[in-house]
């Protein structure tokens, strides 16, 4: 019987991932809850359980009386000679108790602090193996809508992903796979909570990382990234190897590779660019796919003018000014977009030489 305790404990240890010392000290602390419930007494009590055999013991603490009130927090100083001889009144001594004559109600406090143990140990295993995953990509089944957002299946606990969390216009139904980014994992008295992302751009590093080799590897680098979800992504690249063209290496043979990321994101347009240290032609490939004239930044004030054709002005700013905002979030800098004849009538106007100090023209 012992074997086949110690044989269950080993496994719950291996299906639930609990350690078996967490399943041990559940059962002392439910010996202990029994032995105080079967003899209403709020005396000292301890339980050994031998880690190997499956041994159990409890014992019980009691006060060297002279006359005994309550036998399960007292002992008579007789009884406590029977022991030893060298105790005295006022001592305290342990005295091991029988747990096989438990009743019913002891038994079933027991098995209530064990369930209640091993669910705290779960969580605890639950939390710490998703705290690690914090930041990382997760494939996730949709479960079901509710009011505070959709709940998701991610293996051996839920995530919730919050409507402000989801990518405009996509539609979740039930058993749909979709990847997801951890944001957070929380403790709460339910258990851990895990919140989940398809707007943050974390979300397309990670998806780049899984599709990109030359990114896991590390020859080529995300430098930025800059996001609106369900419309526009830009992503800055580089290689580390001048043999490897880190855009070509993202996009993939035929376009493959960025083609299953924008399936992934409903429809999402990706742009690829080309990281430089030059802040100007930076901010040029930024722009893309609006062709650039001129770029004139300033330094100080971290600012940049650009100039492009008359026909690629809406192009550059884009649809509500998205392309020069993501332009600007992806570099860092701020941008101001001139159309090639509003720049030329400000030179009419302002003579080159009274431009801000520190401000320098480049190509």
């Amino acid at each position: 019987m012992k074997a086949d305790f110690i044989e269950a404990l080993n496994a719950i240890e291996k299906e639930r991932g609990i350690s078996k010392d967490i399943l041990i000290d559940a059962f002392e602390s439910a010996l202990v809850a029994a032995y105080k419930r079967n003899y209403n007494t709020t005396a000292n009590v301890r339980a050994v359980v031998d880690r190997d055999t499956g041994d159990v013991q409890i014992f019980a603490s009691k006060t060297v009386v002279e006359h005994v009130e309550n036998p399960y927090s007292e002992i008579s100083l007789e009884e406590a000679h029977k022991i030893n001889p060298l105790f005295d009144i006022g001592d305290v001594l342990e005295e091991e108790a029988d747990p096989s004559k438990f009743g019913r109600i002891a038994a079933q406090t027991a098995k209530q602090v064990v369930v209640q143990r091993i669910r705290e140990a779960e969580r605890g295993v639950i939390y710490d193996e998703f705290a690690e995953k914090e930041n990382e990509i997760l494939t996730a089944i949709v479960q079901r809508a509710e009011k505070a957002g959709v709940y998701v299946e991610l293996g051996k606990t839920d995530g919730l992903l919050s409507y402000n969390e989801t990518i405009p216009g996509e539609e979740y139904n039930n058993n749909d796979r979709i990847k997801v980014y951890v944001l957070e994992v929380r403790k709460t008295n339910k258990g851990p909570q895990v919140l989940v992302s398809r707007t943050h751009p974390g979300l397309v590093k990670r998806l780049f990382e899984l599709e990109v080799p030359e990114i896991m590897s590390g020859v080529v680098q995300i430098k930025s990234i800059a996001r609106e979800a369900g419309f526009r992504t830009k992503v800055a690249v580089h290689s580390t190897d001048p043999m490897v063209d880190a855009v070509g290496a993202c996009v993939g043979q035929k376009g493959i590779r960025v083609e299953r990321m924008v399936n992934e994101l409903h429809n999402e347009k990706i742009d690829i660019i080309e990281w430089d240290s030059d802040p100007a032609v930076y901010i040029a490939k930024a722009l893309s796919p609006a062709k650039v004239i001129m770029v004139y930044i300033n330094e100080t004030e971290k600012a940049a003018k650009v100039v492009v054709p008359d026909q690629q002005l809406s192009l550059a700013i884009g649809k509500e000014g998205q392309n020069a905002r993501l332009a600007a979030k992806l570099t860092g800098w701020k941008i101001d977009i001139k159309s090639q004849s509003q720049a030329e009538e400000e030179l009419d106007r302002i003579d080159l030489d009274g431009m801000d100090a520190g401000e320098e023209p480049e190509a």
